[in-house]
């Protein structure tokens, strides 16, 4: 019975929490961290800052001078990533790259969180053939917070992978 209720196929593994945190040691190491030259110099990036329940986008202009919020993606507690959901985007902004939000510990270190960020970036990798990057979030919601109290009527999730991708941009360009 396709597309009902006995059909509940989905895009990708569902992301499981971790008991203990990684090591960076034990992370695997088919996705690189931020300066990987397999990010094409040109074309539009799309960053993606994962959640559980919502994940945040933003993307470039073409010429990556600006990052900009672009939506939040929902997913249902224990169901797998909305890969369907992203593909549209995908479809519509043709990025040249995808930045991922590698939710360390406040010392660096791996927990829970940041191995099923890796999970997810592994499986946009698999299903798209873009390159993937992860890229340290430390603070972004916090700052996300901080400009809600500023002001502004920006979705958190998508102030947040605005705040990674425009971070990731001035590494690059320092």
């Amino acid at each position: 019975m396709r597309g009902g209720r006995a059909d509940r196929r989905t895009d990708g593994p569902e992301i499981s929490k971790p008991e203990q945190p990684l090591s960076r040691s034990t992370a695997p190491p088919s996705i690189p961290q931020s300066g990987d030259p397999s990010i094409p110099p040109a074309g539009r990036l799309l960053a993606v800052d994962w959640g559980e329940k919502r994940i945040g986008l933003a993307i470039t202009d073409p010429t990556r001078m600006i990052a900009q919020p672009l939506a939040t993606l929902t997913r249902r507690g224990g169901r797998r990533f909305p890969m369907r959901q992203l593909r549209r985007y995908l479809d519509e902004y043709a990025p040249t790259g995808i930045i991922v939000g590698l939710p360390l510990e406040p010392s660096g270190a791996e927990g829970p969180a940041a191995r099923a960020a890796r999970e997810v970036a592994d499986l946009i990798h698999a299903k798209t053939g873009l390159p993937v990057v992860l890229a340290d979030e430390r603070l972004t919601t916090a700052r996300a917070r901080e400009a809600d109290a500023v002001g502004g009527r920006v979705d958190r999730d998508q102030r947040a992978a605005a705040i990674l991708l425009a971070g990731y941009l001035e590494r690059e360009r320092a």
